[in-house]
């Protein structure tokens, strides 16, 4: 066996390893936050109450894009071809715009979460707040 057969073989072993963290850290992560939505959604109609639910699952999902993103370079990495480099482009390109999109996400929900603490603290707690439909 040659040293670049021995090469490949390699990346191809950690291509699925770091492929199935990134699928495990998502599962989890939207498993995670499945349970937490039930629990929140029985003791509480407030929508605001989601809101962390929402950020810890935003926080899998960019997590294990960067892994899917991680093995995806990682296969290109060994003897690509200019189709290879394209597909990492485009693959990278799509992830990159999700994580984008994720992550102003959870920067606009802690925000809220924050606002709304600051409301809590300054003024006596509403009983009428926004609910589940």
């Amino acid at each position: 066996m040659s040293a670049e057969e021995t090469v490949s073989g390699a990346v191809g072993v950690l291509v699925t390893v770091v492929e199935a963290c990134g699928a495990s850290v998502i599962g989890v992560g939207a498993l995670w936050a499945f349970l937490r939505l039930i629990i929140v959604s029985s003791q509480s109609r407030r929508t605001e109450d989601i809101i962390p639910v929402r950020i810890g699952l935003g926080r899998a999902l960019t997590i294990g894009l960067e892994f899917q993103l991680a093995a995806d370079v990682l296969r290109s990495a060994v003897a690509p071809s200019f189709r290879d480099i394209g597909q990492l482009a485009a693959i990278a390109a799509i992830r990159t715009v999700l994580n984008y999109f994720l992550n102003r996400e959870i920067k606009e929900e802690r925000r809220q979460v924050a606002e709304d603490r600051g409301k809590s603290d300054t003024s006596p707690p509403s009983r009428n707040g926004p609910t589940l439909s």
